[in-house]
């Protein structure tokens, strides 16, 4: 078994609901081994100004239910220089730290997966916190479910204004280019329709689709837009529609940020809470840059490289579900 003294835990990236309670289980799961924790704040920033506070049980009380991460979270660009990563390096050997676990997206990964490569005797373990569920190997991505329920409640929300006024509404939701939370959100919605990028949808199959509701006696329509420079995100493909068809009247909504906060579901909460333990599990195995994935209810290790660069794909079968569902 791998001898760890101390761990270093950082958030980067995009903050996701479920970070703290990922956070509060690396801390309390390394501590019951034994091993110190200190706390880099400011993600890959805070390592290279030495911003690290050791955290003992009691600093990571009251946390499991905060949205947010109580260790701030930062862009960095100066880490993805060499001078930068050998800063990081210098400070982990000064703070004595001897691996390091992170707690972030696709960017956060990245950046270890890089510094992992030329820093070899730094192991290091993520764990993927990202409301987008975009990263390969993990059926489930710490913030995915939280965002998703925030969404079906603002569209639920949305839909009595809608059906008020008889209007059609183009609602954008996060998830960068990935469309999990558009295609699941119209599901759980009850939407016409979702635009994703993985799959095109044609200005055909839309007008297809809105005017079938509408002929259907349905007094509004809802469809579910991906932010996406392939899907032009929602004011994009509003105005093409409305160039195609002037009689719609045609509203947007982009939720925007609030799909980042608010206090994580039980299942974001019970999925750090695995995540966290499984990460110094990992590292007690001597596992290292890999990232702590979730594949029918049980834990995995996933390379860096493979959850990075390889595709996560979406259910097709699951657009099919939601064109019947829409009629």
């Amino acid at each position: 078994m791998y001898q760890l003294k101390c761990i270093g835990v950082l958030t980067s990236g995009g903050d996701a609901p479920g970070m703290n309670a990922a956070l509060r289980a690396v801390t309390r799961k390394a501590i019951y081994h034994g091993i110190r924790v200190k706390a880099i704040y400011r993600g890959y920033k805070g390592l290279i100004s030495g911003e690290i506070k050791e955290f003992q049980t009691q600093d990571v009380s009251n946390i499991v239910q905060q949205g947010g991460t109580i260790i701030k979270s930062a862009r960095s660009m100066e880490f993805k220089t060499d001078e930068g990563m050998q800063t990081a390096y210098e400070t982990l050997k000064r703070e004595e730290i001897d691996a390091l676990v992170v707690i972030g997206g696709d960017g956060t990964f990245t950046g270890a997966r890089i510094f992992g490569q030329i820093y070899n005797d730094i192991p290091i373990v993520g764990i993927p916190g990202t409301i987008d569920n975009d990263l390969y190997g993990t059926d489930y991505t710490i913030g995915y479910d939280t965002a998703l329920n925030t969404i079906v409640e603002a569209v639920d929300k949305i839909r009595d204004t809608a059906s008020s006024h008889e209007r059609l509404f183009f609602i954008e939701v996060m998830g960068r280019d990935a469309g999990f939370l558009a295609l699941h959100g119209a599901i759980a919605s009850g939407a016409e329709a979702a635009i994703i990028p993985e799959i095109s949808t044609s200005m055909d199959q839309l007008t297809q689709l809105i005017e079938q509701g509408f002929r259907k006696s349905k007094n509004s329509s809802i469809v579910l837009v991906a932010e996406s420079d392939i899907t032009g995100g929602a004011m994009g493909v509003a105005e093409k529609l409305k160039k195609a068809h002037p009689e719609f009247d045609c509203r947007v909504t982009i939720l925007g940020h609030i799909q980042r906060g608010g206090s994580p579901t039980a299942n974001d909460r019970i999925l750090a809470s695995r995540m966290g333990t499984a990460a110094i599990d990992a590292l007690l195995a001597d596992q290292r840059n890999v990232m702590i994935g979730i594949v029918n209810d049980e834990i995995v290790y996933v390379p860096f490289v493979k959850a990075i660069k390889d595709e996560k794909p979406v259910n097709s079968a699951l657009m099919e579900v939601l064109h019947i569902l829409s009629i």
